[in-house]
């Protein structure tokens, strides 16, 4: 009589269990992070600041400011400051967020929608696209100013940085 075999016996695969499987992957992160950037000059253009900040769970867990430059447009500093908040996104080990941001144009350029055509703004599309490989980006949502705020407070202080 023939014994069965399994098909793990025939390609030397040991057994698992599905809790066993579960308990190997990595834990499921639950929280809701959000990253909401702003940037803004005096005049535009002029000298830009850019301002980020990460809410986790509805909590602000950091926010910052910086200055970009003497001769910044807003939308460069508008990148800029999305770009910034990606950064610390990144470096935080942050693995999955929501980017939140009052520049329609910004907003727009990352979903695709615009296309990117001022030489000013390839690049920096370029380097926001780029860290944005590196954490998934489960939306780009375009809000108004009010609902902006503590991002723009940040993106002034960036102006007066310098």
């Amino acid at each position: 009589m023939l014994k069965q075999s399994k098909i793990s016996d025939f390609f030397n695969i040991q057994e698992t269990t599905s809790e066993e499987i579960i308990s190997d992957k990595e834990e499921i992160d639950n929280d809701i992070y959000e990253l909401f950037f702003d940037g803004g000059c005096n005049p535009n253009p002029g000298k830009g600041g850019a301002g980020a900040v990460i809410y986790k769970n509805g909590i602000e867990i950091w926010g910052d400011s910086i200055f970009v430059g003497y001769n910044e447009t807003n939308n460069t500093s508008e990148y800029s400051g999305l770009i910034f908040g990606l950064t610390e996104t990144i470096n935080r080990g942050i693995k999955r967020i929501t980017v939140k941001g009052d520049s329609q144009l910004v907003i727009k350029q990352m979903r695709n929608e615009y296309k990117v055509k001022s030489d000013n703004l390839i690049k920096l599309n370029r380097k926001a696209i780029e860290l944005v490989t590196n954490v998934k980006v489960t939306e780009f949502l375009h809000i108004y100013r009010d609902n902006n705020k503590r991002a723009d407070e940040l993106a002034n202080e960036g102006i007066n940085r310098n």
